[in-house]
């Protein structure tokens, strides 16, 4: 007698990421309320199992829902408003200011909406955030039905969003408590970066992430300048800062983390932290290139973001990859650094890992949450195909995802987006805003 499930998918390809390397061909996947059964072979699936539904996908590859360590989902709506400056005056010459005028709970709302869909349509079913207002937020990325991790902004400064940073603590918690109880919405502790966030600030970051076992997400040696004003105004460099201040730890995602020397590779592996690798970003902003293959070398868990849209121009983890692998093997002047295989952990169970996620998502692994994603390799752009975990990295974009599910529901049916809101009314949106910001 046949199992009766929700949801059988029938892709040509299956890469699972766990086992790591492997790429299984004319395999299926079982899903039942929301979570994955099954992975088995296609005859065996269709003898065993009695599904409500049947997804046929003969030239597609099925993988993890792409994980995006890194965003800034608001700042959709500052897509391309600065473009060609290096990060401090990108900062404090337009994105500061431009906040400081239109930064709100609708602008966020509505500038994570447009986030929400972009990501969606390329594959990405969980974001780890950081803005203001997490709250709206979380509104935002639960209309969509995508996973969110939303953090908890601190800086000494103020902003639209609060006044100092007991205001940031206080509002932030505030909204943790009250999305605590939904299924795809969690929260991190979010200081800002070494340069706004002071001594007392960030021991009372660790704290918290401690009593509320949270994650502790802040951006890291991106520059060279942040270096030299750490060692000026503190005598060390910012990691030796917060490994006497007690913030490295297992949880602590550093994102960006261009500039390390030896001794900052072994505090980051020492205390088992994880790095965000935002390569287009760093290209943009002429910050440098992340000495990716040696992090990796010590061990340390890496997951790739896309920043935000303002300094990328793009929510786009296709385009991740295929920059983390080019941008490895250039600076390494070997061809074999960073193989398709490792880059694809990185896009899904890496940054899943480091999210403490692992868990839950990440693979396709039996037990885990059904968040998958399907690309189509059968167009001409895309053939032949030897090798589908090669063409992911360097050949398909995120215009061949065809269908998306999270938690075993679809989000993105061939290539059409199922969300609560239209195109037609994101456009409206897109069109108030830009308005508003340039005036």
């Amino acid at each position: 007698m046949t199992e009766k499930i929700d949801l059988l998918i029938c892709p040509r390809w299956i890469i699972p990421i766990e086992p790591a390397g492997i790429t299984l061909e004319n395999h299926a996947l079982a899903i039942n309320d929301g979570r994955i059964l099954a992975v088995l072979p296609i005859d065996e699936a269709r003898s065993r199992f009695h599904p409500a539904t049947t997804v046929s996908l003969a030239q597609h590859v099925l993988i993890p829902g792409l994980v995006n360590l890194h965003a800034h989902a608001a700042m959709n709506l500052m897509r391309g408003i600065a473009d060609d400056l290096p990060l401090m005056r990108w900062l404090q010459e337009a994105i500061w200011p431009a906040e400081g005028r239109h930064v709100c709970a609708a602008s966020v709302r509505d500038g994570t909406r447009l986030a929400a869909a972009e990501m969606l349509r390329g594959g990405i079913t969980t974001c780890n955030d950081m803005y203001f207002h997490p709250d709206a937020a979380a509104d935002a990325f639960a209309e969509a039905g995508m996973r969110a991790v939303l953090g908890i902004v601190l800086m000494e400064f103020p902003t639209p969003w609060a006044s100092d940073a007991d205001d940031y603590l206080r509002k932030g918690l505030a909204a943790r408590d009250q999305w605590r109880e939904h299924p795809n919405i969690s929260f991190s502790m979010a200081p800002h970066a070494p340069y706004t966030v002071s001594d007392a600030s960030f021991r009372r970051v660790r704290a918290l992430a401690d009593e509320l076992d949270l994650p502790i997400h802040l951006h890291v040696h991106e520059t060279t300048t942040e270096i030299r004003d750490s060692i000026a105004e503190h005598g060390i460099r910012p990691l030796e800062r917060l490994a006497r201040l007690g913030v490295l730890g297992e949880n602590l995602i550093g994102v960006h983390a261009v500039h390390l020397d030896e001794a900052d590779i072994e505090l980051l592996a020492h205390h088992g932290c994880s790095v965000a690798h935002c390569p287009s970003s760093n290209m943009k902003l002429g910050s440098g290139i992340a000495p990716v293959t040696r992090l990796l070398d010590a061990g340390i868990r890496v997951g790739l973001g896309s920043d935000g849209a303002a300094s990328n121009n793009r929510l786009d983890l296709f385009q991740e990859m295929r920059h983390a692998a080019l941008l490895a093997k250039v600076s390494a002047l070997d061809a074999a650094a960073l193989p398709a295989h490792t880059v694809l952990r990185m896009a899904t169970l890496g940054g899943a890992q480091a999210l403490g996620l692992g868990e839950q998502i990440g693979s396709i692994s039996a037990g885990k949450c059904a968040d998958l994603c399907a690309i189509d390799l059968g167009c001409v752009l895309t053939q032949p195909c030897f090798d589908p975990a090669s063409h992911l990295v360097y050949v398909a974009g995120r215009e061949h995802v065809t269908h998306v599910w999270v938690n075993g529901e679809s989000r993105v049916d061939k290539g059409v987006p199922l969300l609560q809101i239209s195109d037609k009314e994101l456009l409206r949106i897109a069109s108030v805003w830009q308005t508003r910001f340039a005036n």
